[in-house]
């Protein structure tokens, strides 16, 4: 954690203020968040569903990022008084606005690894050949 009034702290805070993608960015990014978004982009998910369906992710990273999109608005969580408990996550209807935004990404990116792999297959296809 560093302190918040850090050289970094100050210029990562005011490229936050002064540009949208980065705004952006300081939201969604990361590893794990976009895949939790992804998820929950198309409905409402059980706490243990997100865990079972994001392989890789830790209890300890799950709950952070969750906590997290929670603090900047952009899902809800929902705790059912049952026994055993049951908790909800989905997106708010400020969440849900990140749609369009993160399908476009989601397809630059498909476009891009594509791109990459296609170069990366012509370079050693020309090596192979010298």
């Amino acid at each position: 954690m560093r302190k918040e009034t850090s050289t970094n702290a100050l210029n990562e805070k005011m490229m936050i203020d002064s540009c949208g993608m980065s705004s952006s960015l300081a939201v969604i990014g990361g590893r794990w968040k976009p895949a939790i978004l992804c998820r929950l982009s198309y409905g409402t998910m059980r706490y243990g569903e997100l865990k079972k369906d994001i392989i890789g992710i830790s209890e300890r990273m799950l709950v952070a990022q969750l906590r997290e999109l929670e603090k900047d608005q952009i899902i809800t969580r929902v705790v059912f008084p049952e026994v055993p408990p049951r908790v909800e996550y989905r997106l708010t209807d400020l969440g849900r606005t990140m749609k369009p935004m993160l399908d476009a990404m989601s397809d630059w990116g498909n476009m891009y690894r594509k791109h990459i792999n296609q170069t990366q297959d012509l370079s050693v296809t020309i090596a192979l050949e010298q």
